[in-house]
């Protein structure tokens, strides 16, 4: 019967990264899947058991979502940054190379 959980747990987190829908969504869910099919064969192959199996699926899990998260690109001009004219008046316009350089 956990077999069958087991299953039904991975169809279900593969179909929900299917449905991300930004660069950085997909690259986390698929990570995600990866590192808890990853970290459920170490967690068995050290453990031996249930409870070492499902540790390793959550750990694993949670590090591929954060990697895939943080390795994804930032592309020129589609972050929008806020600035402020002379004036005072602050308006949201795409980020210029002082964000990208890290000089702002």
């Amino acid at each position: 019967m956990n077999f069958h959980k087991a299953i039904a747990a991975v169809l279900m987190t593969a179909a929900l990264a299917g449905c991300a829908q930004t660069e950085g969504q997909q690259r986390a869910g698929t990570g995600a899947l990866i590192g808890g099919a990853g970290g459920a064969l170490v967690g068995q192959a050290i453990g031996g058991n249930t409870k070492s199996t499902v540790i390793g699926a959550a750990s694993g899990a949670l590090l591929g979502a954060v990697v895939g998260s943080a390795t994804t690109p930032q592309r020129r001009g589609e972050q929008q940054c806020r600035y402020q004219d002379r004036d005072g008046r602050i308006y949201v316009a795409p980020c210029d190379d002082r964000y990208y350089n890290g000089d702002y």
